[in-house]
């Protein structure tokens, strides 16, 4: 096996020939000796003429096959069960793997199922109601399923992330997704794929009980026997229980507190949504020369100010800024795009990390110090407008500490509001954003303006409490049987890094 790159322009697909050709003269070996070639990876170069560069893994005579991806779910209907407390991705792949290793997922999800989760949804920002149960973070699929699709792990130390992207394409993603330096899968594809995952898992004799929100999980013995109660008085018995319950579920972690049970507290990132011009971030990505057909251009910038980072996250090219809050009397904001991402406007957050020391005011609350933190400001900016209208402010006012006369278009239905977040916002937080967005414009120059809008907050970047577990048996550190998984309890950052960790813990069970 032997990988090369190659070029193309834009509008230009390879053939097999002209990639086995390419492989012939990479190698120095006949074309004849070129069994097949395979895109391994294609991004898009905009530093000189707009190309598409080609990653293509060349099989030559007598080289060992590339891995083919097969998945063989077994019926498991009265196999021994598994029970999985939350249906996002480290839920659902942990369900697939157990299906493969015959093994009886039972899934607790809190929410409702996808269709029913998108009605809540739309009374969030039409009505400004919020499910606590049932909203962009808790349902069916988790929050990655109403947040973009984002897919961008590309380390395989957690494990193989081309098993995941395989099995997305096969519950209907994209193929683009497996051969894509940044894969994207979009908000209107992801809720089907998801309902086909759950229809493999019950078609396999596997369970989904929805609006099912664990209020207790009680050992039964000191070997690992476990019984969880839901709300209503519902309760199942296994050996084995996945603990993939999202970075939101903070009842979660009081149980756990209530118990006595081990937690850490964790650093996270915190800050606002910076909402660019689309065609604006176009021009200074591709330098002038975007044009239609290319794709929105993405960007993701960091710096490090007084020891802190600061960087983008979660960027959403031609996407909408969305309400993700889980409590009544707070604000969160996230950021989604479709799968063609041909909205007007490009958002991201820009988040500051945050660690115990920032916030030695709130050390008495222990374990819970950042959690707290993260909670009050979040409730503050509700408090500002008494709704989910988001506070806003233009870029370079901010900057500047003086109040927006006028705010920009802005695609948060919900709707916004002028607001002074250099005074709103953590001293901290505001001064190393404020330090930091002069520093991005030397990187993307045009990007400091006030023509870009700042809306807050973006506070759901991970969890800042950790479930601590033996990193070689994946449970926790003191309760044989129960499996902490995913972002909820701290180990993955992400839809692609989340699956990996369920699929990892489904392996060890």
């Amino acid at each position: 096996m032997k990988i090369f790159e190659v070029a193309y322009p834009l509008n230009h697909k390879p053939a097999a020939e002209e990639l086995i050709s390419a492989a012939a003269r990479s190698c120095g070996v006949p074309a004849k000796k070129i069994v097949r070639c395979d895109i391994v990876r294609r991004s898009l170069d905009a530093r000189g003429q707009l190309v598409y560069r080609y990653q293509v893994r060349a099989q030559m005579e007598g080289d060992e096959p590339a891995k083919e991806y097969r998945f063989d779910y077994k019926n498991v209907a009265s196999a021994r069960p598994v029970i999985i407390i939350g249906g996002g991705p480290a839920g659902m792949f942990a369900a697939l793997k157990l299906l493969e290793r015959g093994l009886k997922p039972v899934i607790l999800e809190r929410g409702k199922d996808v269709h029913s989760r998108k009605r809540d949804i739309a009374a969030i920002s039409v009505k400004g109601t919020v499910n606590p149960e049932s909203n962009y973070c808790f349902g069916e699929g988790g929050a990655g399923t109403f947040s973009d699709g984002k897919l961008y792990t590309r380390s395989n130390k957690r494990g193989d992330v081309y098993e995941v992207l395989h099995q997305m394409v096969a519950f209907g993603a994209p193929e683009s997704i497996i051969t894509d330096a940044r894969p994207h899968i979009g908000s209107d594809i992801l809720p089907r794929m998801v309902e086909g995952i759950r229809e493999c898992i019950t078609s396999h004799g596997g369970e989904y009980h929805f609006e099912a929100r664990v209020t207790d999980i009680k050992p039964l013995s000191a070997g690992g026997r476990w019984e969880v109660i839901c709300d209503g008085g519902l309760t199942f018995k296994a050996d084995d229980v996945i603990l993939a319950t999202g970075h939101s579920a903070r009842d979660i972690y009081k149980l756990f507190d209530t118990r006595g049970w081990a937690l850490e507290a964790k650093d996270f990132a915190l800050g606002v949504r910076a909402e660019h011009p689309q065609s604006l971030i176009n021009r200074i990505q591709y330098h002038g020369r975007w044009q239609p057909g290319i794709p929105p251009a993405e960007y993701y910038l960091a710096e490090q100010v007084e020891g802190h980072g600061v960087f983008s996250f979660c960027m959403c090219p031609g996407g909408i800024l969305v309400p993700s809050t889980t409590e009544t009397g707070s604000l969160v904001l996230n950021g989604m795009s479709n799968s063609q991402r041909n909205g007007t406007l490009a958002n991201a957050g820009m988040v500051v990390q945050v660690s115990a020391a920032d916030v030695p005011e709130y050390s008495r609350y222990g374990t819970f110090a950042l959690l707290e933190f993260q909670r009050e400001v979040e409730q503050k900016m509700f408090a500002f407008s008494n709704s989910l209208h988001a506070p806003a402010q233009r870029m370079v006012d901010f900057c500047r500490g003086r109040e927006s006369a006028s705010l920009p278009k802005s695609s948060y239905t919900a709707g916004t509001t002028a607001a002074p977040l250099h005074e709103l916002l953590p001293p901290f937080i505001a001064d190393r954003l404020r330090k930091a967005f002069v520093l991005f414009d030397r990187k993307m120059k045009g990007y400091y303006t006030n023509d870009a809008l700042l809306l807050a907050c973006e506070s759901r970047t991970s969890s800042p409490v950790r479930i601590p577990r033996d990193p070689n048996t994946l449970q926790h550190a003191s309760l044989p049987g129960l499996y902490p998984c995913g972002e909820g309890a701290g180990y993955a950052g992400g839809i692609v890094s989340s699956a990996l960790d369920g699929i990892a813990v489904a392996n060890v069970i």
